[in-house]
């Protein structure tokens, strides 16, 4: 499964790319260019950037940060404007391979949850994406990022299970499988905007927010450390790792979003690489 999920990376791998060296108008975007990764740009203070045309909000020191889902296109286009010039460059992103596993001959009851336990997931995945528009002029994602937790990688990004031919919902976090208790923490500085001890799926769940749409979510927990709210730290125990919702065995699933759009976990720390 490791080599799944940097098939796509290690073929449109760019850690630090000037896209317009010769403008008089700065820009430079780190992040290796394929489907589900985030990445960073920099440009000038003052600057107007747009992805495909969507308004990308900017620092006040010229940063700006923005992301790719699981099947995005592989071409898009990034403009800048400042003094008076703009200034356009198509992004390509390579494709990538995912894990597929289909099994057939499994009992539906198994896959399919009661009427009651899909009203009660839809309320709460209303819950969850509310907390996900909450967005600050925090710049926490500035920092180099650091794991929440250490250990044996169980699930990757973008893996999918097709039973009896009827596609589930791909896999969009990374899965650390740790013993029950372990600590996680916090892997940048940010404000708590959802702290439940007991949804329907996902358990235990905790989501931070990073600023300027970048958020971070843990699910399984056995123990919640903090409540929505609270600001913390990065390297700061926010809970611990549990079995808690739909899991079958101890195991942190953590996530990273740019808004709604989910990213893959694993590609960050190549996003801080000099």
């Amino acid at each position: 499964m490791r080599k799944s999920r940097f098939m796509g990376v290690l073929i449109g791998l760019l850690v630090s790319t000037p896209l317009l060296a010769s403008s008089s108008v700065p820009l430079e975007v780190k992040g290796p260019f394929t489907q589900g990764a985030l990445h960073l740009g920099k440009t000038v203070a003052g600057a107007e950037v747009t992805l495909n045309g969507e308004a990308v909000e900017v620092t006040d020191n010229g940063y700006f940060v923005f992301g790719f889902g699981r099947k995005a296109e592989l071409e898009h286009e990034l403009s800048v404007s400042a003094n008076g010039e703009t200034r356009t460059k198509t992004i390509t992103l390579s494709e990538r391979e995912y894990d597929i596993d289909r099994v057939d001959g499994v009992p539906q009851k198994t896959v399919t949850p009661d009427p009651e336990q899909v009203k009660r997931a839809r309320k709460e995945a209303e819950k969850v994406w509310l907390a996900r528009q909450k967005a600050s002029k925090n710049k926490h994602f500035l920092t180099p990022v650091a794991k929440p937790a250490e250990g044996r990688i169980s699930g990757v990004y973008g893996s999918q299970r097709i039973f009896n031919g009827e596609p589930r919902n791909p896999h969009y976090g990374e899965d650390i499988a740790v013993p029950t208790g372990t600590p996680v923490k916090a892997p940048w500085t940010g404000k708590v905007v959802l702290a439940e001890p007991d949804l329907f799926y996902s358990g235990g769940t905790i989501i931070i927010e990073h600023g300027y749409k970048v958020n971070t979510t843990y699910l399984h927990l056995s123990k919640l450390h903090v409540e929505t709210g609270d600001t913390v730290k990065q390297g700061e125990v926010i809970g611990e790792v549990g079995a808690t919702g739909r899991a079958t065995g101890p195991h942190l699933d953590w996530r990273v979003n740019w808004g709604n759009t989910r990213l893959d976990p694993a590609l960050l720390p190549q996003l801080y690489e000099d």
